[in-house]
């Protein structure tokens, strides 16, 4: 009797067992599908939409002799834009000489003489040198700070020492200008001046740290170089004591 009692016991105490059904691996087997297709598919289709947009604003002003559409029984994708492509590089070999500097200078004077013209442009260049400057000076570090208050941390990419007003109104510390991005967006965020004793430097890349941002700290750049290392440097004092 008590061996029964005490068997029913351990069967009830025992943990239950979970099966995976034909559902819920279907589910799995999509979705991870789905993480796989889904850049990959609207990487194609994006590309695929701004060479079609170019091509159609590009081939109209192309002679019918030098297009190829015109003789030939298909139309050939991303001619558009190897023109285009060709086209700014040229204009931009002709702005950097002297004559060429002078030719945009007086279009530019012209452009600012129209009352909604003028603001339209700058506005747009401005833009575009923004863009273009950033792309020359990418973040080369991330780190970590304590914001907003102490005991909390943030990733930060670090830009370059302070230059102009800001450093010479805050003397005595040698002051960083950091990027607090926001998550999911990393493109947007803060831009803070921190003294750079209070910034940890950390070995992942711009690449990862965004990454880490992107997915609000779901992916975490691997930490094996660091790791290595550390085995190294272990491996080497080992060595030492073995070899006294």
């Amino acid at each position: 009797m008590n061996d029964k009692n005490d068997k029913k016991h351990s069967d009830d105490s025992a943990e239950p067992v979970h099966h995976t059904g034909p559902g819920r691996r279907l589910t799995n087997y999509f979705l991870t599908g789905l993480v796989i297709a889904a850049p990959i598919g609207l990487t194609i289709y994006i590309t695929w939409s701004i060479i079609r947009i170019v091509d159609d604003f590009v081939k109209p002003l192309i002679p019918s002799q030098y297009n190829p559409d015109t003789y030939l029984p298909i139309t050939v994708p991303g001619f558009g834009l190897v023109i285009a492509f060709i086209a700014i590089v040229l204009l931009g070999f002709l702005t950097a000489n002297l004559v060429g500097r002078t030719l945009v200078q007086f279009g530019e004077s012209i452009l600012h003489r129209m009352p909604f013209v003028s603001v339209l442009y700058r506005g747009l260049k401005q833009i575009f040198e923004t863009v273009v400057s950033q792309s020359h000076s990418n973040f080369k570090q991330v780190g970590l700070i304590q914001y907003p208050r102490e005991g909390l941390w943030a990733l930060v990419f670090i830009s370059t020492s302070a230059k102009g007003e800001v450093a010479d109104k805050v003397r005595g510390d040698d002051i960083i200008s950091v990027f607090l991005p926001t998550t999911p967006n990393p493109t947007s965020g803060f831009l803070l001046f921190v003294p750079r004793k209070d910034i940890i430097i950390l070995d992942m890349s711009v690449e990862d740290g965004a990454k880490l941002v992107i997915s609000a700290g779901l992916v975490s750049p691997e930490y094996q170089a660091k790791m290595a290392e550390l085995a190294e440097e272990a491996e080497e004092v080992v060595h030492q004591k073995n070899t006294k």
